[in-house]
């Protein structure tokens, strides 16, 4: 019973991992570019932001003051979201993977003090961003609208949420083998939570008393349990690993995984189970196959187990039955947004079963050995392309079928075409352009880790920033020639294109139909037929003989 107690001060004071981790993280050049690029950003929206009248009233209060304070306390709390996973997630898989996790474990620290240490290490530049921004937060208050009770509430929140996220990312990171397993399932679970807290901020503005109890009283109450349980329940992992012994990169019998499973379980020869992940391979392959896409579909992607792919099913079903629901039978005007879902869904996933096709040969130290094999090198891409692409593709489809059962048994969608085409049209161009983002990422990039954080960072800019300086531009009033301007800067952004999407006044529940952009769509089709056509340029650069 004695190595089950644990002092939190004692795992603070003289802690090694956290000594090493801080040290590590900190005086990198990588933390000095981030803080500074994070406060250019954020005075260039002060600077754009700030108001432009020659007098202002203070004995009111302007709703342009609590816009702006409500984007910045919002925008921070997506970028934590996106953020906090990528520091914790591979607190300790990332051990795993450096053949050092033995080493840990046989240490005299307590599992406490190492999780501990690991998440307070991984949390505090993300923190130390946070703290920068209370200066330009500062700057608002003069122009009221907002008080100091709040902005120090939504501060409150904004930590708790960080230590939140990070939490969930060290649990999931001490379950999972590799980081990009674990890296997935963490966005994945906070995914919602980040839905939820949106949609609180949002629906208790009218309130700011409520907002304000809730913020101060629940989320921290509601944070500090799921904090406990999870380190908790990574210590005691720690304590008693079951993956010790083989440096966490064990092979895992699948029928075993399936008989002690719990919940949904993958049957390797049913429909459509065997679509994603086939059962093994008993007899010959046939004449001129590609081994490299039998040796991938068939043993290399599952040959950790299951867990990963149940708890991404499970967690994103359980997520999209509400939302359709609430998006494609009540809220039909705000259809789309399940479209969203579905991309974001990918954008996720995608990533994590083709960015480490080829850093991964690297980091077993075998892709010389690959290359001087009889394959030709476009032969191998188009073997690790096909499988990661066909997996990710089939597990994005099962969302789809929601989509096609909300738009199928609602009549309102029946006259609007145009936008049933857009909704299921655009999530399979992303899908493909995702796949060739990451496949070009994993050939250009030496780790797996740093192929996944580009190929997050380049659709992140694709994506995210266009429709984001969108409504920045919205809520500061600009001028329509500017807001247009932006609009047509980000048409490589399957938001954009998914939201000027016509729809009529059944959809709409009033007498105006929505007329939509419909130019901006097939820009967006243009856009991405011209970033694969560059990426596939790249790739084929990459993959030209060497003589």
């Amino acid at each position: 019973m004695n190595t089950l107690r644990f002092n939190p001060v004692a795992a603070f004071r003289n802690n090694p991992v956290l000594q090493r981790e801080l040290l590590v993280n900190l005086r990198t050049n990588r933390s000095f570019i981030l803080l500074l690029v994070y406060q250019l950003v954020l005075a260039a929206v002060t600077l754009v932001a700030w108001p432009s009248d020659e007098r202002l009233n203070l004995s009111q209060d302007p709703p342009s003051a609590r816009r702006l304070v409500d984007l910045f306390f919002l925008g921070q709390y997506v970028i934590a979201s996106l953020m906090a996973p990528s520091f914790a997630a591979g607190t300790i898989s990332g051990e795993k993977e450096r053949q050092t996790y033995e080493m840990l474990l046989a240490s005299p620290l307590k599992p406490g003090a190492i999780v501990l240490g690991k998440l307070v290490a991984a949390l505090t530049h993300l923190a130390l961003l946070i703290v920068a921004s209370l200066p330009i937060i500062v700057l608002f208050l003069p122009l009221g609208g907002v008080s100091v009770y709040e902005v120090a509430a939504a501060y409150l929140g904004l930590f708790v949420s960080v230590i939140l996220f990070g939490a969930i990312g060290v649990f999931c990171s001490s379950y999972f083998s590799r980081t990009s397993n674990s890296l997935v399932v963490s966005y994945l679970l906070i995914l919602p939570l980040v839905i939820g807290g949106v949609l609180m901020w949002q629906t208790l503005a009218g309130d700011g008393l409520l907002r304000l109890k809730v913020v101060v009283l629940v989320v921290p109450a509601f944070a500090l349990a799921v904090v406990t349980l999870m380190c908790a329940a990574a210590a005691s992992r720690m304590l008693y690993p079951p993956d010790v012994g083989s440096e966490g990169k064990e092979v895992v019998d699948l029928e075993q995984e399936a008989a002690e499973a719990v919940g949904l379980v993958i049957q390797p020869d049913q429909f459509p189970d065997r679509l994603f992940a086939p059962p093994r391979r008993e007899t010959l392959m046939a004449d001129g196959a590609n081994p490299v896409y039998d040796k991938e579909i068939h043993g290399e992607i599952f040959s950790q187990g299951t867990l990963m792919l149940r708890l991404v099913i499970q967690i994103s079903i359980l997520l999209a039955i509400p939302l359709m629901g609430a998006l494609l039978f009540w809220q039909t005007p705000h259809a789309p947004w399940f479209a969203v879902y579905v991309i974001v869904f990918n954008m996720l996933v995608g990533p994590v079963f083709l960015a480490g096709t080829m850093t991964s040969e690297r980091e077993r130290q075998t892709l010389d050995l690959l290359m001087t094999t009889t394959l030709s090198p476009w032969k191998i891409f188009w073997g690790k392309f096909v499988v990661g692409f066909r997996v990710a593709f089939v597990l994005t489809s099962f969302l789809v079928w929601p989509m096609l059962l909300g738009v199928g048994l609602n009549t309102d969608f029946y006259s609007s075409w145009f936008l049933i085409v857009g909704m299921f049209a655009i999530p399979v161009v992303v899908s493909v352009v995702n796949a060739i983002i990451a496949m070009t990422a994993s050939l250009y990039q030496e780790r797996t880790s740093m192929a996944l954080m580009t190929t997050y960072v380049a659709l992140i800019v694709l994506y995210v920033v266009p429709p984001g300086a969108r409504v920045l531009a919205s809520t500061l009033g600009l001028s329509s020639t500017v807001q247009q301007w932006i609009e047509w800067a980000g048409v490589a952004s399957p938001f954009s294109a998914l939201f000027s999407l016509p729809m009529d006044s059944l959809l709409m529940r009033g007498d105006q139909p929505y007329l939509g952009e419909p130019n901006l769509v097939f820009g967006y089709f243009a856009c991405s037929l011209l970033i694969i056509a560059v990426a596939s340029c790249m790739i084929a650069w990459k993959l030209r003989p060497k003589h």
